[in-house]
């Protein structure tokens, strides 16, 4: 196989990267709209706090949908530049192709935004849900420096539980419901900080289109440092020979783009005869193949 077919064969990988984030944008714009919008009957029906858990709720299952989705097991699901550069961190994924990722991401959720305003421009306009824009509970510099430190906190916490429970036999088919969860329960309790990103890519399309870059500095550093912390602090308690691979859910049918080492995993959980986890897909790089 030359590269240059080695490399179209992986741009779908990156197209699902892009679908994976515009799902989670369209959702998250859908849920503002239906839950804070003034015109909708939910708003004078349900209590405040009520809807900021129906929120978190409908967010944290997006993402554990699309994270064990056909698509998510085929590209890794990780649908935010700071989880591609901590895995670029751990050596599981070539230069180049965290670049795809990170440029498809920043489209992808670009690109729904775009959607989202041309059917709900009036109700995405409305000051309840303003493009679903991440930007700090004030504008004092004890507002935005909390802002940053809750971003980092978060980033850092979900990159943690990630590689901790992805790296454990028995743990590693929890690790994307457990992400969900953590979605979910920034968004209930964090959200009134920050707005809750930690993902540069969701906060840039919500900023772009709604022409909201209100402390758009903190959603662009924060959530990446917090995450290759995580990388950092995980290879030193535990090393990189501890990271089997980047996907957030790994089953045994979907071929796996990364240096993958998964069926080590499944054999140190005592299944001596484990075949690798799924075909892989290979090609060349300047650190070796790439599994």
């Amino acid at each position: 196989m030359t590269r240059g077919t080695v490399r179209r064969a992986r741009w779908p990988l990156y197209v699902l990267e892009a679908l994976e984030l515009g799902v989670f944008m369209i959702a998250a714009s859908a849920s503002a709209i239906v839950l804070f919008h003034p015109a909708s009957p939910v708003v004078s029906g349900v209590p405040l706090r009520a809807r900021q858990i129906l929120m978190g709720l409908a967010m944290g299952a997006t993402a554990i949908g699309l994270i064990h989705s056909p698509w998510g097991r085929r590209s890794g699901a990780h649908m935010n530049p700071g989880v591609t550069l901590a895995f670029l961190r751990l050596g599981k994924i070539a230069p180049s192709d965290a670049l795809g990722y990170i440029a498809f991401q920043f489209a992808g959720g670009t690109a729904a935004m775009v959607f989202m305003r041309l059917l709900f421009e009036r109700a995405l306009m409305d000051g309840a849900v303003r493009y679903v824009a991440t930007v700090p509970a004030g504008s004092g510099a004890r507002a935005v420096l909390i802002a940053w430190l809750a971003e980092f906190a978060m980033a850092w916490l979900l990159m943690m539980t990630v590689l901790v429970t992805g790296n454990r036999p028995r743990a590693s088919r929890f690790t994307g419901v457990l992400a969900g969860a953590l979605v979910a329960t920034y968004i209930v309790v964090e959200a009134p900080l920050s707005g809750m990103s930690i993902n540069p890519a969701r906060t840039f399309a919500s900023a772009i289109v709604g022409d909201i870059w209100t402390a758009w500095w903190i959603y662009f550093s924060a959530p990446p440092l917090g995450m290759l912390a995580a990388a950092q602090l995980y290879v030193w308690l535990a090393g990189t020979s501890r990271v089997y691979c980047a996907k957030l859910y790994h089953d045994r049918t979907s071929p796996c783009p990364f240096r993958c080492r998964f069926h080590e995993l499944l054999v140190g959980d005592g299944h001596a005869d484990a075949a690798p986890a799924a075909p892989p897909i290979i090609t060349t790089t300047s650190t070796g193949p790439l599994r």
